[in-house]
């Protein structure tokens, strides 16, 4: 079964485009920007340390500071859609930040110019096809939210496909957010968010009240509210399960906890996603690998599982029918 689960055309709906980066590619992309790295960054074996959400959060920007132009931005995201493409992953969005890259001191259309480069390249010698969508900050406040909205809109790009937000949930209030997700959503652009990771159900409530989102980022604590369950199905939002993620967050204890079993089971749409696979020792292909082992999921169930992601994807109608084709035929 293992190996036809690594055959199997995947989808990922859910990573962080800045927390794809690999220590190694960290410290290749600092030494040619003439940056030193605090070596205390990484463990002894050479892997991103971090004890804590905080502290994750912490070398995350520590490892992204790395990047200073352009060219980093290529970089990442050619070799985040090369490791994906080796692990049979055939569509991906990745979420991206401007004011990230703002704090880097790269601008909005060398830090797109970038991505859209490293997606063609990837496809060119992969085959993978990759999207981007751009995200807001929630703990930068509001107005920033609005700022990159309309940002976005006013530098459309067709790889640009949607409208995201990331960062500490228990900023502000979703509804503070709803004019930033109003602006994209009215130029066209469906959105997802982040919720119902490390809060509650209320802010999954809060999510798909106040805001004209599709998706959400992680929702796993939807599994507390059994009426929000069903308000899920009833709407049709899809939820961007990482598992790996919510293990090395303590956000579930182990496996046997993890509500993705019963997402499934109650009709709710899921993808399976990486989040920031370095920090979290993950990937796309150990999120299928690993649901298979630990809870049981089968070969027919993943497979319904790419079908779900690629059909709550923000690619065009022919990508993608073209891409649900090829998931179907495996």
């Amino acid at each position: 079964m293992l190996s036809q689960i690594s055959q199997l055309p995947k989808i990922e709906l859910h990573s962080h485009l800045e927390g794809t980066l690999k220590p190694e590619l960290v410290n290749v992309i600092a030494k040619r920007n003439g940056i030193h790295v605090d070596q205390n960054l990484f463990d002894s074996q050479g892997e991103y340390a971090w004890t804590d959400f905080a502290s994750f959060l912490s070398a995350y920007d520590a490892a992204s500071s790395c990047l200073k132009n352009g060219n980093d931005y290529r970089d990442i995201t050619y070799e985040y859609f090369k490791s994906c493409a080796s692990e049979n992953v055939i569509y991906a969005e990745t979420f991206i930040s401007p004011d990230h890259a703002a704090d880097c001191g790269i601008t909005y259309d060398d830090m797109i110019s970038g991505c859209v480069q490293g997606i063609d390249d990837a496809e060119r010698d992969f085959g993978i096809i990759g999207r981007i969508i751009v995200t807001c900050v929630r703990h930068l406040g509001p107005q920033q939210g609005v700022n990159v909205a309309k940002q976005m809109v006013d530098n459309p790009h067709p790889y640009i496909v949607g409208f995201g937000m990331g960062g500490d949930e228990n900023a502000f209030t979703l509804e503070d957010y709803a004019p930033a997700f109003n602006i994209a959503a009215e130029a066209g652009y469906p959105c997802t968010v982040h919720a119902g990771e490390l809060c509650g159900p209320e802010s999954v409530w809060d999510a798909i009240n106040f805001l004209p989102i599709r998706r959400i980022g992680h929702g796993v604590n939807s599994i507390l509210d059994a009426k929000l369950l069903d308000e899920l199905v009833k709407r049709k939002i899809h939820l961007e399960i990482c598992p790996g993620s919510n293990l090395s967050l303590s956000i579930f204890a182990d496996w046997d906890s993890h509500p993705l079993p019963s997402f499934i089971s109650k009709g709710i749409s899921v993808s399976l996603n990486s989040d920031d696979p370095p920090f979290f020792h993950t990937s796309v292909g150990l999120e299928y690998i690993n649901s298979a082992k630990h809870m049981n999921i089968s070969l027919e169930k993943l497979k319904n599982i790419s079908l779900m992601a690629m059909d709550a994807s923000f690619a065009d109608a022919d990508t993608k029918s073209r891409l649900m084709n090829k998931i179907i035929e495996f």
